[in-house]
């Protein structure tokens, strides 16, 4: 009798842990595993690749529900025996009665309940041992693989795959599931698109031509500079080389007025970046080296123009569009007639059409 009550109680666990894991499989949350998996947690790059081959998955789901139905089918026929010696039919109607909601109580209903509500945790801790059934199962699951491998080439039809990049479709709709549950506020969920939306943008495609950058040349004095982003509200000065007329630095007001060191040494380079970086990954490396101005070369070291990081995280706070938006520069408001050709007169400033808004 001790047999059959051993047999029975691994052929239950067996049939819900598999049970469990394949609710627990189409019910995992996509974005936690493939995040975990670039993060390099070794078990959710198993499940993610698990995920990936449906057949294997499939075929250690059957194996495993398969076993553990034997395993309790035999169980409870021998249980059966040794609790009643009576006819065979009498038999076989006690242990229908008597087994039957258990095992699809215990078996069945309550594991694929409890991984339905929490499928992230219970898939978690129950991985290493599924893994370990994918691996025992092997022999079977290659044979069922390649049955399905080569319906797929008669077929011409492939599975679809969880990469770990998601698409923007599915960031918006976990953006806005977190908004509906109260984790986040409605200008938080528009942030957070926005970031989505414009860091996918190229560097080149953001930048300001040099046409419309505000400029002075290395060797103009610290009043003129402070009278040019004065009347132009500038917060920053682009300067150029006088020799070169590359890009020597740039002048942030604040230091012009706080500082009273020479200009050269109060001038900040410029960081140079490559054309076909992305708007994301720029502006890190720009916040990351405290760098508000950046030069886009091109493959062959030729200026692309200025990136700033200011009118990136402009785009991220006020854009509304919801796709990667077009930087629009509007021209300087003119000065007036006779300030503006005191301007021209100094050959040490140079003024370009650039936007109104503070950099």
């Amino acid at each position: 009798m001790m047999v059959a009550a051993v047999l029975l109680l691994v052929g239950l666990a067996l049939s819900a842990f598999f049970s469990g894991s394949e609710t627990g499989f189409y019910r995992v949350t996509r974005v936690r595993l493939v995040i975990a998996a670039v993060d390099g947690d070794r078990i959710s790059r198993g499940l993610l690749a698990l995920t990936n081959s449906p057949a294997v998955f499939v075929a250690t789901t059957m194996v495993g529900n398969n076993l553990a139905n034997y395993l309790t089918s035999l169980g409870v026929v021998l249980l059966t025996k040794e609790m009643f010696s009576g006819p065979a039919a009498i038999t076989e109607l006690a242990a229908t009665i008597l087994f039957s909601p258990l095992v699809f109580v215990y078996g069945e209903m309550l594991p694929k309940n409890l991984y339905f509500h929490a499928p992230n945790l219970l898939l978690r801790r129950s991985a290493p041992a599924f893994l370990c059934f994918a691996v025992l199962f092997a022999p079977i699951s290659a044979l069922l693989w390649f049955f399905g491998w080569l319906l797929q080439a008669m077929l011409g039809e492939t599975p679809l795959r969880v990469k770990p990049a998601l698409a923007r479709k599915e960031l918006r709709e976990v953006l806005q599931e977190g908004q509906e549950a109260g984790l986040l506020s409605p200008s938080q969920r528009q942030m957070a698109e926005n970031v989505f939306d414009i860091g996918g943008g190229l560097v080149e495609s953001f930048c300001r031509p040099e046409s419309q950058i505000l400029t002075v040349s290395e060797d103009a004095s610290r009043d003129q500079i402070l009278q040019l982003a004065k009347r132009y509200r500038k917060s920053i000065v682009a300067v150029r080389s006088r020799r070169t007329r590359a890009w020597a630095g740039y002048l942030r007001v604040v230091d012009l007025l706080l500082d009273d060191r020479p200009i050269s040494r109060v001038m900040r380079p410029v960081m140079p970046l490559r054309r076909g970086e992305t708007l994301i990954r720029a502006l890190l490396r720009m916040q990351s080296d405290q760098v508000a101005v950046a030069q886009v070369l091109d493959p062959n070291g030729k200026s692309h123009g200025l990136l700033y990081a200011s009118d990136i995280i402009d785009r991220m706070v006020r854009n509304r569009a919801g796709r990667l938006p077009t930087p629009a520069f509007p021209k300087l408001v003119r000065p007036a007639a006779q300030a503006e050709r005191s301007l021209q007169r100094d050959p040490a400033i140079r003024s370009s059409g650039s936007s109104q808004a503070d950099d």
